[in-house]
Order: C-alpha cells, then structure tokens, then sequence
C-alpha cells in the first residue's frame, strides 16, 4: 500500500541534482507542498545519536526518521515549517541550503514509430550470466515496481524525500510525475516483454529525487549510505551538477561507498560537446563514470543553403515528429507571434515552461518551433500535454547555434529545410567530456550506449537518450561479472571491465575513456590492469618528471609475458616504460610508467594519447593525460543563489573555484537591456573548492530578474568570466 506523500522543502548541503537526461526548470506551482509536514535531512559536527538524543528530549514536536554516520554525518527529520526552523539555531547543525528543482526528461519516440532507432539494453550482453544473485542500487526518481517487467526483481527500498519505505515514482497528484528511474532500473535488469542487461539482478530502489526531478547532495548522499547499509553490491547514481570538482561533498561521499566495498557506476553527465563538462559525483575518482555511445541511426537536421550551414535538433518530447517538407521562414519572436503564421518559431529557453511558448505559437499558426539553450551545449525538453497535445514539431538547439540564427535574422531573411543525415557509431553529442579539474582525472572511465535506449516507464515503454541511459548499461554488466566471479573485489569487477573495452578510433580519452564496454570479454580477461587510466597532473616547472605505478594482474594458472610499446620521441616529451616483464600466476605486480616534460618546448594545453601494452595475441590500451602549465579550463562554477531556508530576508550564496584566485566578483545586469545595475557581493580571499556565504535582503537592491556577471582574478592577474541568471524576491 502506498503511504502518503509529504514533499520535501528543504535539505542540508543542497547542490543542483540533475538526471542526466538534461534538465528544465519546475515551476513554483508543479510543486506546490499541500501538506504542512515536511521532511529534512541536515548534516551535523560531532556524534549524530548524541544529538538524536539531545533532539528527542528537547524538541519532542520534531520525529527523528534515521541517523547517518557512515558516509557523513547527519538526521533525518520530520515536522512542521515553525518547529523545523528551529533546528538551524542548534550549535551542531553545520547549515541548511535551499534546493534547486529540475524535471527528468528526455527524447522519446513512441515504439512503433517509422524513425525508432531503438537500441534494447540486453544487446550488450554476450555471455550465458543473468546477475542472478546480484543486489544492485538505483539511486533516482524512485521506481514504478508494479511494472510487470520490474516486479519480480524489486526487493526492496527507502524514500529519502519523504522518509518512508515507499520509493515510487512520483505521480501526477503529488507533484510534476517522474518516469527517470523506472527507465534506469529496465535497462539493468527488466525482465518481461522486455530483458535488461542483467535481467536476474535485484533491484533496490532509493528515490533521492522527488516531484520533478527535485534532489540535493545529502539526499543523495543519504541514499547512498542507505544502499550501503542494505548490503547492496552495485549503485547505479545517473544523475549529477555542473561542479567539474573532485572534492564535492557528494564525490567524497561516492569514494567512502567505494572503500566500503560497493562498486559505484555514475552517468557522467549531459553538457557536451565541450571540454570540462563532467560533473559532480561522476568526478569521484574510485567512480566507474560513464559517458554515452550513440549506434547508427537517422536523424534531422535543419539546413541553411545559403550560408550552407546545419543545425542539429534535439525533437522534445510530446511533439509531433520533425519531418517538414519543405523549407520555412525562421522569424525571432518573444511575445508578439501576429507573423507567426506559416513560419518555423525562434525562442530562447527561459522560465516560461516549454509547452506554454510553444502553444502560444501553435495558436498562432506557426509550423514549427525551435528553443535554443540559455546556457552551452545541448539539452532536451518536453512539451507534453495529455489533455491538449501539440500538433506542430518542437525542437531544442543549442545557445550557439541559436544565436547564430539571431544575427541572420537581423541581416537577411532566413529559410531552412529539414534534411536527415545518417549518423556512423561514436559518441553522442550530448555526452560529457572530461578531465576532471583541480586533479586532472580522465573522465568518463567507459562509455555504453545512450542513444535511444528503449526500457520501462510507468504504464509501458520509452525511448530515452541520456548519459542516464547508459550509466545503468555498465551496472548491468557489473552484475554479469559479478555472478561470474563472486569473489573478486570492486576493483577486479570495475578495471576488469575497464582492460577490456574497446576504444573508438580517432577519439580521444577525455571522450571516452577506455571506450566501449564488453561484458564478455571482461568475464574471461587474463589480464587486470588496475587504475588503467593515467593521469600525470598540470607540469609546471621547467623541466618535470612524473612517474606512476601500474599494477598489472594475471588471472591465469600459468605466467604471464607482457611489453610496452615506446612511443614515437615527441619534442618535449620523453617516456621511460618497461618493455618486457612477467607476471607469475595469478599474482599481480607494478611496473613504473615515466613521463618527462620540457614544459617551454610545448604549447599550454592538454595532451593526451595511448599507451600500448602487448601480452601475447592481446593489445591494452593505456589512456594518458596531462596539462602544460594550464589549459582551458573553467576557473569558476556552479554560482547557486537563493534564500535561505526559513528565512525570507537573508540570501545565501555557493561558488565551486578550480584555481587561485586573488578575488571573486559578481555583478548585476538588466536581463532585458543588459546594462549594468549594480555588484552583488566581492569575495577577497576565495579557497580553491567550495566558497560559501550569506548576504541580508536589505543590502540586495531592487528585486528582479537579472544577468549575473561572476568575475574571477586569478592570481597571475588575468581575469576570466561567465553569466548565469539570478531571481531576486520581492
């Protein structure tokens, strides 16, 4: 039986948790809290059963739910608004943080559809093993387990966000309805009218996000330990923040399950193309994190013939299918849509929800829709509306291309054609690159298939596309070899799977790491080669040499003759590599990997490659990465600004730095005419990580929306800077 719903207000340490199908804002009225008991986790200095205590006899109005000490420290609580309000003035009570909504969504495409290009999860799976036996995690949306294609695997779970042991996907009367998790858990281990990768694995579900994607880092963090705690061997977390930092809470958090015993896959996120996307926890560096393969399909493109240009679209979901033709005038319009008629829509993503831009447009008769991004890279939308379906095509595009089209429009007339391109296997667009800031890790460590991926939703089946998609693919396949193997640890399951998979040719590591799994071939390795991926760091000095350790694993009964590779001599790069050594029998043993750089005789940047290691008829590919004395890298992330919880006249601020800096600026400009307004707040002495702080109302200035300006000094003078938009309450 279902228990109530309470929805969460509040939670401790919050971060932007987002599915890494891409994320749109919810509005204040899809979540709206019709229950006056709500529910908080909070972080906490010192014993957390002492203060459950002190809590129990003091503040008796307010129900301690759980405790958490493996993986940090804290409560959770239950109670109303007044009562919990009072818990922020309890001197171990370390802060409460707002939290930032998101929807899960993602393309769909109906299964029966003409231009399906489906890809069913148990594809991957080459080998007679089910993962039968198998406890795998879902950390998400919480999962529909009266599916009939999940039912006889879920076993058990818990509800970080309203406490309970009932980890359903949220539905449409508690809130905007989820769907993210019932999809992630069918592609590890569905089993019905439709198989998973590891369709005998056990499912426990923990639902860290509630009511439109909401979630934070110590509802995660929560789930986590619960997972833990309940003896499962897999975790599966498809979600993530734009922080590209190792040591985010929630990061460290994801390192401790590792110690502890658990293998931890993790979606590395959907901000790509670029460099540096990779965000927090898949930046955990014990993390088997994972980017997204895309097969071969057909897909739309729009195209400018006389500027002979493509623009990619990503179809929302709920539109009708992207097939125009013949060409459109493109018109750039906001409010006014009166020569709307017979023409493809240009709108920027805002506040408004999606389906409400393109309905107004649609009324007034345009034939299509296209939404650019407000901030890099691509993302997906929905526009899905059961009682009133749009008829026209929507599409998302990028903020590049979307301003480009702008200026087009203020110079000529603009007409594009839909053509349809199709596409070779490779990584998707969407997906995530490393490396990680701050220590430089290589990231994703694999990829999976992510494109497409046909799996459970409640009341049937969806295609989906998303580093969300193929996260679940590899906690699959660590099912499989766990069945194959019980008695090997989280590292032989992760690098086992990592030796072996493939690499794509002509791409590099940030891109995809090892490159694409193989189940099969990690189930019968001879060889483990443990922590595979070679980071040597940012070299600085003039001359520098950096070496580390590789240890090698033979799995066989018989000794073992393996040899490197040298690579080609490069102007300022030398390496120093064993070229012949034996492994006994099933015994390990480390060998030194030497880097030496001549930083002047190379250009600043990122350099990266492959090492060759050979062992009989097998070839291991080695990804190496480092940075000559910088690179382009984000030097500020993850500006979050909002009020703070209980409180309606003090804001509170949080921003992720990647380098020293001598000081940290953030001003205001009109959203509308982009003049500047006034500064916001300065940071003099900025740390390297997390830099926190609270600013009153009254020194805020006017309320509104606006353009905030964060600008960095770093300590060689130089100055670097990006916008994000900020909400100022009146």
């Amino acid at each position: 039986m279902r228990f109530m719903r309470r929805f969460t207000l509040i939670t401790i340490m919050a971060a932007a948790f987002i599915l890494a199908v891409n994320h749109v804002p919810t509005t204040s009225a899809e979540t709206e809290n019709k229950d006056d008991t709500i529910s908080v986790i909070i972080e906490v200095e010192g014993d957390p059963v002492k203060h459950k205590k002190y809590i129990e006899v003091y503040y008796p109005y307010v129900d301690v739910v759980a405790t958490y000490d493996k993986l940090f420290k804290g409560l959770a609580l239950q109670g109303d608004t007044k009562n919990l309000s009072k818990m922020e003035s309890l001197d171990f009570v370390k802060a409460v943080h707002p939290v930032k909504t998101y929807q899960a969504i993602s393309r769909t495409l109906p299964v029966d559809s003409e231009e399906s290009n489906a890809v069913i999860p148990a594809a991957i799976n080459n080998t007679p093993y089910t993962g039968e036996g198998v406890k795998v995690g879902v950390i998400d949306t919480g999962i529909d387990y009266d599916h009939p294609d999940l039912v006889k695997n879920y076993q058990a779970g818990y509800d970080l966000v309203d406490l309970d042991d009932d980890p359903m996907e949220t539905v449409a009367s508690e809130g905007m309805p989820t769907l993210h998790g019932t999809h992630v858990a069918g592609i590890i281990a569905a089993n019905g009218g439709l198989r998973g990768v590891a369709p005998d694995a056990d499912i426990y579900a923990y639902r860290a996000l509630g009511p439109g994607g909401q979630g934070s880092s110590v509802q995660v963090i929560a789930a986590l330990e619960q997972a833990v705690e309940d003896g499962v061997d897999i975790i599966n977390l498809s979600l993530g923040n734009a922080v590209n930092g190792p040591d985010y809470p929630t990061s460290i958090a994801v390192n401790r399950a590792v110690e502890l015993g658990v293998a931890v896959v993790i979606a590395n996120g959907n901000s790509g193309p670029d460099n540096w996307t990779v965000g927090s926890p898949a930046t955990a560096s014990k993390a088997l994190s994972v980017g997204a393969l895309a097969m071969s399909q057909r897909i739309p493109f729009l195209y400018d013939p006389i500027k002979d240009k493509q623009i990619a679209v990503v179809p929302m979901v709920g539109s009708a299918t992207w097939n125009l033709e013949r060409d459109f005038k493109v018109i750039n319009k906001t409010t006014d849509l009166n020569d709307a008629r017979g023409k493809i829509v240009l709108l920027e993503r805002g506040k408004i929800p999606f389906y409400e831009k393109a309905k107004k447009a649609e009324e007034a008769g345009a034939v299509a829709v296209l939404i650019y991004n407000n901030e890099q890279g691509i993302f997906q939308g929905s526009v899905e509306n059961e009682k009133d379906a749009l008829q026209i095509p929507v599409a998302a595009i990028t903020k590049k291309e979307g301003e480009w089209l702008k200026q087009r429009l203020k110079q000529n007339s603009v007409y594009l054609e839909t053509t349809y391109k199709q596409t070779t296997k490779g990584i998707a667009d969407f997906s995530s690159r490393g490396p990680v800031t701050v220590n430089w890790d290589i990231k994703p460590d694999v990829i999976a298939p992510g494109a497409n991926i046909l799996s459970t939703v409640p009341g049937g089946y969806r295609e989906l596309q998303g580093t969300s998609m193929a996260a679940p693919h590899v906690a699959g396949a660590l099912a499989l070899l766990k069945e194959a193997h019980p008695d090997w640890t989280v590292e032989q399951l992760k690098d086992a799977l990592k030796t072996t998979a493939l690499p794509l040719k002509n791409q590099e590591p940030i891109v995809q790491g090892m490159g694409q799994i193989q189940p099969g071939q990690a189930i019968k390795t001879n060889t483990i080669i443990h922590d595979p991926l070679l980071s040597f760091g940012k070299i600085n000095d003039y001359k520098e040499r950096k070496t580390i350790q590789v240890s090698i694993e033979n799995t066989t009964d018989q000794e073992q003759r393996y040899s490197f590779d040298i690579p080609k001599v490069t102007k300022g790069i030398t390496w120093h590599l064993p070229q012949t050594f034996t492994v006994e029998a099933n015994s390990e043993k480390t060998v030194p990997v030497e880097l030496s750089v001549v930083t002047p005789q190379l250009d600043e940047g990122i350099y990266q490659g492959r090492l060759t290691l050979n062992q009989e008829s097998e070839v291991y590919q080695l990804p190496y990465l480092f940075v000559n004395e910088t690179a382009d890298y984000p030097k500020a992330m993850g500006f979050d600004f909002g009020l703070e919880p209980f409180s309606d006249d003090r804001y509170v601020y949080q921003l992720y730095l990647t380098d020293s800096t001598q000081k940290v600026e953030v001003n205001l400009y009109n959203s509308a005419t982009l003049l500047y307004e006034r500064q916001l707040l300065t940071i003099d002495d900025p740390q390297v990580g997390m830099n926190e702080g609270k600013i009153a109302k009254s020194e805020l200035g006017e309320p509104g929306t606006y353009k905030a300006l964060i600008t960095v000094q770093l300590e060689n003078g130089a100055y670097e800077s990006y916008e994000t938009e900020i909400q100022i309450n009146p």
